[in-house]
């Protein structure tokens, strides 16, 4: 048996495809990292710290899986091309790249936060991307073949008021990856946009809000039960945008959200409470923080 795959294992939809995913120690990173190596692919995982990195690498290794991981921070370009290097000298190539690494700001206004952390969203969630791509392309463009996929997210069909920075980012993802599709149309690679939905991750239950504006929250818990998934739904999803159901759909948005995703929410919502259940959703951690002076 090839040792692509654990003992016993079934061939599945990604079976000797090796991916790159980025920002892929915890959330949904890693949510896609084990679902494209429960199918067969070889996964290459990153974020900003190695300890991180090596905990998801033995985490996937104990499972029966090929694995190896690198430090990285997408906004430093030398950075995202020594990931690619890991990719290539360890598994032999690369197939799937995932730019998924993402920042925000604290909930609030534009004004009341600083124009470091704007530039940090801008540096992760713009430029990262940039990087990634420009580098998945560098390999993928003389093979003629691979996928590019890039995560969007709130903000990317329509503005987002007190989320700017990371709205924005998201608006700019869209099209550049929608350019990036038309300019290399006839190249052999697939360009896609990702949309996951609405994430049940520690980036939607542990945040920052700015001090007078938590009033703005109030719903948030009750929309997170309707609309919220556990990262394994979107992951599965991933693994259909990174699989050959996609070839030839260049510029491509893969939406994991629906008006099925809606009613089954707001059934088992209704549910919960006619039963005065509890939730099953973490505990949502929102810290005050003062605006920018």
């Amino acid at each position: 048996m090839d040792e692509l795959y654990p003992m016993g294992a079934n061939m599945g939809t990604l079976d000797g495809k090796i991916a790159v995913i980025t920002g892929s120690t915890r959330g949904i990173g890693l949510a896609i990292a084990e679902a494209y190596a429960r199918e067969g692919a070889a996964v290459v995982i990153s974020s900003r710290t190695q300890a991180a990195v090596d905990a998801a690498v033995q985490r996937l290794q104990a499972a029966g899986y090929r694995a190896a991981g690198l430090a990285c921070d997408v906004s430093q370009p030398e950075q995202v091309s020594a990931l690619a290097q890991l990719a290539v000298q360890t598994f032999g190539k690369v197939d799937i790249w995932f730019n998924n690494a993402g920042l925000e700001t604290a909930y609030g206004p534009t004004m009341s936060y600083s124009a470091e952390d704007f530039t940090k969203v801008v540096q992760t969630n713009i430029l990262g991307v940039y990087h990634g791509s420009r580098t998945a392309l560098q390999l993928f463009l003389p093979q003629r073949s691979g996928k590019l996929i890039n995560m969007v997210g709130k903000g990317y069909k329509s503005p987002a008021p007190y989320q700017n920075a990371y709205g924005a980012s998201k608006a700019w993802v869209l099209s550049f990856t929608k350019a990036l599709a038309q300019e290399y149309a006839d190249s052999g690679v697939d360009i896609l946009n990702f949309s996951p939905g609405m994430v049940i991750t520690d980036m939607l239950t542990q945040f920052d809000v700015v001090q007078g504006h938590e009033h703005r929250l109030k719903a948030f818990p009750a929309v997170l039960r309707i609309l919220g998934r556990k990262p394994d739904y979107p992951a599965r999803k991933a693994v259909w945008a990174a699989s050959s159901a996609t070839d030839g759909k260049t510029g491509l948005l893969v939406n994991s959200f629906s008006l099925g995703v809606v009613l089954q929410g707001l059934f088992k919502e209704i549910i919960r409470l006619i039963a005065r259940r509890p939730s099953d959703l973490p505990e949502i951690h929102m810290r005050s923080v003062p605006p920018v002076e």
